[in-house]
């Protein structure tokens, strides 16, 4: 069991956080602020259980337990995690779902994407739950009530923690209302924002914090490093999200990241999806989960539970209690390792023998078919050394922002040109790969790192991102299982390159416009 802890402030989680979707109220009229800045006056360490529950806003549905929600929806299939891969894994060619959920098969195949559909309002909710909370405590941090010793520092972190969901925003949906504390008082709906402007918004503020974040915080919080990735990651899209590419600033940054020592690879690449993954020396940020302290059915619980079946696997092996039937990995993702099952085994990847092969088809003629395809058990609910007690909820964090990932992104920067990057990319890469037992390479491309991502990254909520920054994601150049609603693939349109604004959305505040092709 981990020793950090989300604190939560009765008093203060009923009087900030609304438990309707604050699309709902795109006015963002403060309807308590009084009543908080006079509480944070008079008890500063009220101050941390709010900053508490705004990090568990990510990991979590509601902290009020795993029937509550902060949004409105299903709390199982609503938090962000869930969310997250549920956008850039199922839609992108690395894992399907079976499930066959209302909204959830056209995720999974690539097609009849429509604003209606539940599974984009969840995360779209989400992330306009946390901007204008996030804002609020901002705004009220600021005032010269609140005495409280590191206020510079919890300011940086909520304006990091609103830097994120922006990030996000601009990634799923390309535009949207931008609340900020200048904005958030307004009595009218607010005006669309481009992803130009949220983007220039979200690097300004990056830019702004990053050195005022401390080089150290506890675990689960951002420090300074954790800008600079977010800073990288921004920069690294950049030709998708304004039409410039930064590459020579996502560099400079991920040098930042690489030139602290801060972090390292880990030697063992399964502890970074383990039980005790709270102690990877490879991990920037991470998404909170614990079997008893921070229960979700949407966090990495999702992912461990919904890659396995009692049917065909002994569930105790992964730590679980309980075993979905949903994911599996398609041969895109288990093919960069070999062509058979047998190559996998045979393999001194150790990322290759992270799929569950026995009884299961290489071909996924059929994704509503539990055996068509390979689960992935890259995530479990035991120690890195196998031991620990199967439980009902996960307590394997999510690692958000990860070493291996600043390596490969730092090596395609070089590649695309980054005259500040001082080391090669080729270095680079092989230093992953040899982590995991694989052959070094002796030369590299940007095919090369696009599969080596594949390789390293799958089911991290990454991969539908990385297909549209290397230009395969929609039309007919790639093709990988279920494209396009057809087995081995098919033409999706270049609208796809953002999800539809939410109807709800849409309704709430009529200054938003729909995304072209919807």
């Amino acid at each position: 069991m981990k020793n950090f802890r989300i604190k939560i402030l009765a008093i203060g989680t009923l009087l900030l956080f609304a438990t309707n979707s604050c699309i709902n109220d795109l006015d963002t009229e403060p309807k308590v602020e009084l009543t908080l800045e006079n509480l944070l006056a008079q008890d500063p360490k009220a101050v941390d259980g709010m900053l508490s529950r705004l990090y568990a806003s990510f990991a979590l549905s509601s902290v009020n337990g795993v029937g509550s929600n902060d949004i409105s929806g299903d709390a199982g299939e609503s938090p962000f995690i869930r969310g997250l891969v549920n956008l850039n894994d199922f839609t992108a060619d690395d894992l399907k779902n079976r499930w066959g959920d209302d909204g959830l098969d056209p995720l999974t195949t690539t097609s009849n994407w429509t604003a209606s559909n539940k599974f984009f309002k969840y995360v779209y909710d989400r992330l306009y739950f946390c901007i204008p909370q996030a804002t609020n405590l901002i705004i009220i941090m600021k005032s010269d009530k609140i005495n409280y010793a590191n206020k510079d520092q919890v300011i940086s972190e909520l304006r990091f923690l609103r830097a994120l969901s922006y990030y996000y925003l601009i990634d799923f949906f390309g535009k949207g209302a931008l609340i900020n504390d200048n904005t958030f008082n307004s009595t009218v709906p607010l005006s669309e924002t481009s992803r130009k402007d949220l983007f220039q918004f979200v690097e300004s503020e990056l830019l702004d914090i990053e050195s005022k974040l401390p080089e150290t915080n506890s675990y689960g919080r951002a420090n300074k490093y954790c800008a600079d990735m977010l800073l990288a990651k921004l920069y690294l899209n950049a030709e998708v999200y304004t039409g410039t590419k930064r590459y020579n600033d996502a560099a400079n940054y991920l040098s930042k990241i690489i030139n602290s020592n801060k972090y390292q690879l880990e030697t063992n690449f399964r502890k970074n999806f383990s039980a005790d993954n709270n102690t990877s020396k490879e991990i920037l940020f991470p998404l909170i989960a614990d079997a008893v302290s921070s229960q979700s059915y949407g966090n990495t619980t999702y992912i461990v539970n919904g890659s396995l079946s009692a049917d065909d696997m002994t569930l105790a092996d992964y730590g679980a209690k309980d075993g979905w039937g949903g994911h599996r990995a398609t041969k895109t993702w288990y093919g960069l390792f070999g062509n058979s099952s047998a190559d996998l085994a045979a393999s001194s990847d150790v990322r290759a023998k992270l799929f569950f092969t026995t009884g299961h088809n290489w071909e996924m003629n059929n994704y509503k078919e539990w055996k068509d395809g390979f689960p992935s058990v890259k995530f479990w609910n035991l120690n890195s050394d196998g031991s620990g007690i199967p439980t009902t909820f996960s307590s394997t964090d999510f690692p958000l922002f990860r070493y291996s990932d600043v390596l490969l992104m730092y090596a395609e920067c070089v590649l695309n040109g980054a005259t500040s990057a001082s080391g090669t990319a080729l270095a680079a890469v092989n230093k992953v790969r040899v982590r995991s037992g694989a052959t070094p390479l002796g030369s590299i491309s940007l095919q090369d790192i696009l599969d080596e991502r594949g390789r390293e990254l799958g089911f991290e909520g990454v991969r539908r991102q990385d297909l549209i920054r290397f230009k395969k994601f929609t039309g007919a150049s790639y093709l990988w299982p279920w494209k396009g609603g057809v087995k081995d693939g098919t033409s999706i349109p270049d609208s796809y390159s953002v999800f539809p604004i939410p109807t709800t959305a849409l309704q709430a505040n009529t200054n938003l416009t729909q995304n072209s092709g919807y």
